[in-house]
């Protein structure tokens, strides 16, 4: 696994970086409204308080980062995966894969949860990086002991983390792919 790149999943048709979150809450809704209407990609099998559970969570994400020394510049993250992940092509209909060079990104303004951040943050087994938020010196040491969930987690027989997710807390790199 390449610890270089952050990769991007998107639709081809809809073009990288469309968040849900830099609506406001009533346009987020009609979106995945649509989206649960025409069915066929992931996103339309999320559940009804799908939105007020994502901005509760990418609120908390934000508080976690500023109390680990973070500089968001925005009140919600833009997402990538530290790594590929093949796996996210699947939630679209034609799927396409942007890969930026993580050092790109200043790291006061990237942030990383082991797994999917609704996961990561709401399941309880226990599991020590759980409810945890990393800056990038701490997810490559995590990385280091105990692997990629790209990897050991291919096929998501193992729990839900089949990623390394990253929130992007800044616009400036973003804005370049757009």
């Amino acid at each position: 696994m390449d610890e270089n790149y952050l990769f991007h999943y998107y639709e081809a048709g809809t073009g990288p970086f469309k968040n849900l979150s830099s609506l406001s809450y009533e346009e987020a809704l009609r979106v995945q409204d649509t989206l649960k209407q025409d069915g066929g990609v992931f996103a339309s099998k999320r559940s009804d308080n799908y939105l007020l559970v994502r901005r509760q969570l990418e609120e908390l994400a934000r508080e976690l980062f500023i109390s680990k020394g973070g500089k968001p510049t925005k009140a919600y993250p833009h997402y990538m995966t530290f790594g590929a992940c093949d796996w996210l092509k699947e939630w679209y209909r034609d799927g396409k894969e942007l890969r930026i060079p993580i050092e790109e990104f200043d790291s006061r303004t990237i942030s990383f949860t082991y797994g999917d951040l609704f996961p990561t943050m709401r399941y309880k087994d226990g599991k020590p990086y759980r409810e945890r938020l990393y800056l990038k010196h701490e997810i490559i040491e995590l990385v280091k002991e105990i692997g990629w969930p790209q990897i050991w987690n291919r096929n998501g027989n193992m729990g839900p983390e089949r990623y390394i997710e990253v929130q992007i807390w800044d616009d400036k790199v973003i804005n370049k792919y757009l």
